[in-house]
């Protein structure tokens, strides 16, 4: 908004400043002219990503009621209800539902766990965010998809990485350059969930965790015509029940004519055996994307909001220009805060257009991972997601 401008605008009117602007917007406006009943909100699972979770909501005391904990372990349950204060604990989701009527729900759980609940969940019309990956198989996914819009459900799923501030000089970078190849990494270690190392659970490295990089090539680059992947095994020694890819590297073609490549792996002991990023390469530029870190531009000016273009935000992201040409823009602030508060907020309003991931939207990009899988299983034939 023009500098000085007091930070109380309707819906209407931040619908229409540029995308960078609405978030700050969303998640300032002046809490004392609301008036609202607050929603209730219950949560389903209560483990690692649980709790990454219930730290948001406990910042959300102006909008939400946590009113319900659910988890087949009851003891997280309760861990979680009296961390947060307030809440009833459950093993089963069903009696949840029927005792405190909640007005949506997260849902956190293992990817082969997903199914039962979301159709229940949508039978009962209790809107929904699901984490990461959304399912193992297409079927499920779009059986849950094609249901969720039959109810006019509000969804979202837990993909933050999308309202990261290093999203849109990213976004402009590509949109104001020709990027015709695109090199993206990350590697790690294992994690400790005892189902992930074992590819039938967690559908392996690519899906569970790498998926957060594809899911953000999509954001950026649109929508993708074929992959072709391979899988290494062989690295990785004296880890019990591992039964998982040590490694994969996939090249895709996107249906705008970008090419990149994918590697990913889980071999790694330190930072020191690979530096992931996503690089995107124009002409005489380029971007370094460290999601949820830096964004570092070589060759071009910072992208801001100025007061000549009529918008000030507050914090431009830390953007510097360093002494080798390049320019640096830094994360701020937690981007996982901002992608469950405005879940929340569309679901208070009915309005869902500053979701920027919903469960139809991670449904795409489970379809380009999965394929991914597919070809690797094929020994590196070309798959079309659009196929799955």
């Amino acid at each position: 908004c023009p500098k000085g401008t007091p930070i109380s605008p309707g819906r209407s009117i931040i619908k229409k400043l540029p995308e960078h602007c609405r978030i700050f917007f969303l998640l300032n406006i002046n809490k004392g002219e609301r008036n609202m009943e607050k929603k209730k909100l219950c949560l389903i699972g209560c483990g690692n990503i649980g709790g990454y979770h219930l730290g948001h909501f406990m910042q959300y005391g102006d909008l939400i009621e946590m009113v319900g904990f659910c988890d087949l372990v009851h003891k997280r349950a309760e861990e979680f209800a009296k961390k947060a204060g307030q809440g009833r604990t459950y093993w089963d989701f069903r009696e949840m539902y029927d005792k405190e009527q909640p007005d949506m729900v997260f849902i956190c759980l293992p990817p082969t766990v997903h199914g039962e609940i979301e159709k229940e969940t949508i039978k009962r019309g209790i809107h929904f965010f699901v984490e990461k990956p959304v399912a193992l198989h297409m079927e499920i996914a779009k059986e849950i998809r094609d249901l969720a819009a039959q109810r006019r459900l509000i969804t979202a799923s837990g993909f933050q990485c999308r309202y990261s501030n290093l999203v849109e000089p990213n976004r402009t970078f590509i949109r104001e350059n020709e990027v015709p190849y695109i090199c993206c990494n990350r590697f790690g270690g294992i994690p400790s969930a005892e189902w992930w190392s074992d590819k039938a659970k967690s559908g392996g490295q690519l899906v569970e965790q790498t998926v957060h990089q594809c899911d953000l090539l999509r954001y950026f680059c649109g929508e993708v015509d074929s992959v072709c992947s391979m899988g290494g095994r062989g690295f990785v020694r004296g880890e019990v029940g591992y039964d998982t890819d040590d490694l994969s590297v996939t090249i895709v073609r996107f249906k705008n004519g970008t090419m990149a490549t994918i590697g990913t792996g889980c071999y790694v002991k330190n930072g020191n055996a690979f530096d992931s990023k996503i690089t995107f390469s124009a002409r005489d530029k380029r971007a370094d994307l460290r999601i949820l870190s830096t964004l570092d531009i070589y060759g071009e000016q910072p992208f801001a909001a100025t007061e000549q273009s009529g918008f000030v935000v507050s914090g431009d992201g830390g953007v510097a220009a360093a002494g080798d040409g390049k320019v640096r823009y830094t994360q701020e602030g937690d981007a996982g805060l901002i992608c469950d508060r405005t879940f929340i907020e569309a679901v208070i309003s009915g309005d869902q257009s500053m979701i920027r991931s919903s469960y139809a939207d991670a449904v795409k990009t489970l379809a380009f991972v999965l394929a991914c899988n597919l070809s690797m299983e094929l020994g590196g034939a070309p798959v079309r997601p659009d196929a799955l």
